[in-house]
């Protein structure tokens, strides 16, 4: 067993390999990622990803409410009011990372049971397997601290149906097991107590042909009933509003739009940094016509760019820092967020991630 005291790796032999297991174990924290996990988590799948004896992944979290809540943007508040030039290495690798999972050639199979969120979602949904529990509550809540929905939400966002990922990741809203199941963000919805008998039965069961479909087999043998969605009932009017091209047009319509439920999705959206609107609105216009890695190249540009922003530091300090949840955003009208502001953003960089 290898073991830092926020990440753990084991080894289950098994009939034709070993099973391995990543365990996130900050549960006082809701598990949220720093960079050494980040780095722990790449290295130990380079090295699994070679070793003929492994053959398969399973990622988990310790017993508590989360899967994991994020990256810890407390330290990356720190490091950028601190001016530290390495802070940029932080997303960086943390993209690594993402890319690393997308690509990996094994089943890479993720219990998501509990809050996940953010970073959670990166290490997560990327992977060739995710399964839920009914304690699933899923977030990409970015815009609500001046940033972006980041870690691969520029590729996966805009490819949910029916502009759905657009209203995710311009509100930030929290959704359940059962949305996450009908957006095919999650495969299956299990029972808490079936997630050790997955893990017994991915170390038993030969999957040395057809692995993906095997590992999907024995995840679907344990699928419970789910209840109707309640997100997907307002699918044709997310589809109306948000297929509109700016993002005072998705508000207008919103605002206009007879459903009681679309005036609160004004209200939250107008709650969030003006400046992560207009990016956002963009940046999944733009992921939709972009392959993987050129979606984490292209998160990366925005990332470095918003590091030397306003509105991430005020965002986490309303939320994280003082937690008087009343950020000053600049500019605070969606109007004074100019073309050429936005142009910016997206502008290549002199070092870039891939």
């Amino acid at each position: 067993m290898n073991r830092t005291s926020d990440i753990i790796f084991t080894q289950i032999p098994g009939h034709d390999g070993d099973l391995g297991i990543i365990t996130l174990n900050r549960p006082q924290v809701l598990n949220a990622l720093n960079h050494g996990m980040f780095t722990a988590l790449n290295a130990q799948l380079i090295k699994w990803e070679t070793d003929n004896t492994i053959k398969a992944v399973v990622i988990r979290a310790a017993e508590g409410r989360a899967f994991c809540a994020g990256g810890d943007i407390r330290y990356a508040y720190e490091q950028g009011r601190a001016h530290n030039p390495d802070i940029a290495n932080f997303f960086g690798d943390e993209y690594k990372l993402n890319l690393r999972i997308y690509h990996f050639s094994k089943p890479y199979v993720a219990f998501l049971d509990g809050i996940t969120m953010g970073g959670g979602v990166g290490i997560s949904i990327h992977g060739s397997h995710r399964v839920a529990t009914k304690r699933l509550v899923f977030s990409m809540p970015e815009t609500s601290i001046g940033f972006f929905p980041d870690v691969g939400g520029t590729y996966f966002l805009p490819r949910l149906k029916n502009k759905i990922g657009y209203y995710l990741g311009l509100s930030g809203v929290r959704i359940l097991y059962n949305d996450c199941l009908a957006l095919g963000l999650v495969d299956q919805v299990v029972a808490e107590e079936s997630l050790s008998e997955i893990i017994n039965l991915l170390v038993t069961t030969s999957l040395e042909k057809n692995s993906d479909a095997r590992v999907s087999e024995i995840i679907n043998s344990f699928s419970v009933t789910v209840e109707d969605s309640d997100l997907m009932k307002h699918e044709s009017a997310i589809e109306k509003c948000f297929s509109k091209k700016t993002v005072e047009d998705i508000l207008s319509e919103l605002e206009h739009y007879p459903d009681a439920w679309c005036q609160t999705a004004a209200n939250i959206m107008k709650s969030k940094s003006p400046t992560s609107l207009k990016i956002t609105l963009r940046q999944l216009q733009l992921g939709a016509k972009l392959n993987f890695d050129e979606c984490m190249q292209l998160e990366y540009r925005l990332t470095n760019r918003f590091l030397n922003s306003h509105d991430l530091y005020e965002g986490i300090r309303a939320a994280i820092i003082d937690k008087d949840q009343n950020p000053h955003w600049q500019p605070q009208k969606l109007e004074d967020v100019k073309p050429e502001i936005i142009d910016y953003y997206f502008s290549p960089l002199e070092k870039e991630l891939v």
